[in-house]
């Protein structure tokens, strides 16, 4: 907290006697514990330590939630911890600001390995000043936080307070490699470089160690387990009753204007009541807008006769988050030219989701989607003269396909949206799909409104179709299935809503 800060929360809040104090720290009834019991998260969470314990012997690991940031003068965004601390820890939501997880070391008398030690934040007592007048932290203010009991029960690992890291992390600086995630917690983060680099270590060296660690902890999240598969299904599943309800609220969308905000607020709705929130910034593009790959600022109109494109997933509360896009006619039914376009962009998933098996590459995926977007390019005579589908598709003299289709078709999903984001290429790209991996599928076509070289009727359509997708044994499975796909599907799944 900055000095301005600090004294706009003393001048809001702070007892002003020592008889106000004690009027306030008194005739409480006592707390009953927070937990009871070990989280369903936390032996898995204990197993992903395991695994990073044998890849770093001997070295302490520092792994920060984050701290709370300011979104406008004394009011902080919403808390999200960050994605390898929540993958390490179990904990999800807003847990827990300014907490760190170090892995220490133990010497083989006591059992080599390391020892899971989570310093936080606890709840303060209420004789505390912070109880009654920290508006950042108290009790009062935010509510009540957990105790080293909790988290302990919890958990499943060792608590301490906050206010012991700096000695622990420090402790032996010079004699112990120590790794940290250095974007997790930037004013952390140069807290210990001093340090490290007082006991002779070099920059340079440093931040090539850190680079390793946050690595290793990246492509941790490649291949799932049974909990983190389970928890994807729940995202999906309630992605899906947040597309549900703007369906039924598209006439509404397009009676009210400014129609992507509504659609976005009503997703908003149902992805904070189903689970934590939005996993990413919804897209919600209606007309022209849906090709713009990346519109998030939602401030159009949707009209009779547009599609709209709904790219959003909700993140539950363990953090994992669906990523699923349908494109929708507003008013319930495709014109022949969204039509074509869309059957196109659904052959190209099709062949996409074909190549999802166990052994093929990842980069098989695109492969397969593409070539079916290049071969519909070439059928309605887009691609330069001369030039056909094998020419478009040769990646040193051709590519005049991504005119239409700029980005990938698939990317790993899990905990972040991009998950698995610092793997190398031959970690990712070139990498073999393997049982446990969770993907997206989404092909697309964008033809811009002033795109002089599309055809008339496609000019300001833009669709993509993206699904969720389980490698498995033999093949996958797709966990967002439910949704429908095909533009007759499609246009069934909104008159039944519509009709219900």
């Amino acid at each position: 907290m900055t000095s301005e800060e600090q004294k706009q929360a003393e001048n809001r809040a702070r007892p002003t006697t020592d008889e106000f104090r004690a009027f306030v720290a008194e005739d409480w009834a006592e707390r009953r514990p927070g937990a009871t019991a070990l989280s369903e998260a936390a032996p898995y969470a204990a197993e992903r330590r395991a695994r990073v314990s044998e890849a770093f012997p001997g070295e302490r690991l520092i792994v920060p939630a984050g701290g709370l940031k300011v979104r406008s003068n004394d009011t902080d965004y919403v808390f999200r911890p960050h994605s390898a601390f929540a993958h390490l820890t179990g904990l999800g939501g807003d847990r827990e600001p300014d907490a760190v997880l170090v892995l220490e070391p133990r010497d083989a008398e006591h059992g080599g390995g390391h020892e899971a030690v989570l310093y936080f934040r606890p709840l303060a007592g209420r004789d505390s000043d912070e109880f009654f007048a920290d508006t950042r932290y108290g009790e009062f203010w935010v509510g009540a936080r957990p105790t080293v009991e909790d988290v302990e029960t919890e958990l499943g690992l060792t608590a301490r307070h906050i206010d012991e890291f700096a000695d622990a992390a420090a402790k032996d600086a010079g004699e112990v490699t120590v790794r940290l995630v250095r974007d997790a917690d930037r004013d952390l983060t140069r807290q210990l470089d001093a340090a490290r680099t007082t006991e002779g270590a070099e920059a340079a060296k440093l931040e090539e160690a850190d680079d390793e660690l946050a690595q290793f902890l990246s492509t941790l999240r490649l291949t799932k387990d049974e909990w983190e598969v389970g928890e994807m299904r729940k995202a999906v599943a309630a992605t899906h009753v947040g597309f549900e309800a703007v369906i039924a609220d598209l006439p509404e969308a397009v009676a009210r204007g400014r129609g992507e905000r509504w659609v976005e607020g009503v997703f908003g709705l149902h992805a904070r009541h189903q689970g934590n929130g939005v996993g990413y910034d919804s897209i919600c593009a209606a007309g022209d807008h849906a090709t713009t790959l990346h519109w998030i600022k939602n401030t159009g109109d949707l009209n009779d006769g547009d599609l709209i494109l709904l790219d959003a997933g909700v993140e539950v509360d363990s953090l994992f988050t669906a990523d699923i896009t349908r494109t929708l006619p507003a008013n319930g039914t495709f014109s022949d030219a969204q039509r074509e376009i869309y059957d196109a962009v659904y052959a190209a998933q099709e062949a996409g989701m074909a190549a999802v098996k166990p052994g093929n590459k990842f980069s098989d995926v695109h492969a397969a989607a593409i070539r079916v977007i290049a071969e519909y390019l070439h059928q309605w005579g887009l691609l330069p003269e001369g030039v056909d589908v094998e020419g478009t598709l040769d990646k040193d003299h051709g590519q005049y396909h991504r005119r239409w289709m700029v980005h990938g078709t698939s990317h790993h999903l899990g905990i972040d949206v991009h998950d698995c984001a610092l793997a190398t290429r031959e970690q990712y790209m070139d990498a073999e799909l393997r049982p446990g991996m969770i993907l997206t599928v989404e092909p697309g076509l964008y033809f811009k409104a002033d795109d002089l070289k599309a055809p008339e009727r496609f000019r300001g359509i833009g669709v993509r179709i993206e699904d969720d997708v389980l490698v498995t044994e033999d093949g996958f499975e797709n966990l967002s299935a439910a949704m429908p796909r095909t533009s007759t599907d499609v246009e069934a799944w909104i008159a039944g809503i519509w009709n219900r």
